[in-house]
């Protein structure tokens, strides 16, 4: 699977900077085909929270299929 970070319409931009605001957070926006969010257990979670604690980045799961 290929994907990367979106090009985003003015509107888009407005859009997610405005929710920025309002969050206090930065949101990352990804476009790609067929891209699903990993269902993680609490457990999995833990653990892939503490490996960004570890490694000092931010990680993202997805579901992978290979078709």
């Amino acid at each position: 699977m290929f994907w990367g970070l979106s090009h985003l319409t003015e509107e888009q931009t407005k859009a997610i900077t405005d929710l920025e605001k309002k969050f206090n957070a930065t949101i990352l926006a990804f476009s790609s085909k067929d891209i699903e969010y990993a269902d993680l257990n609490e457990e999995q979670l833990k653990e892939l929270k503490d490996l960004e604690d570890k490694l000092g980045l931010s990680l993202v799961t997805l579901k992978m299929s290979y078709k």
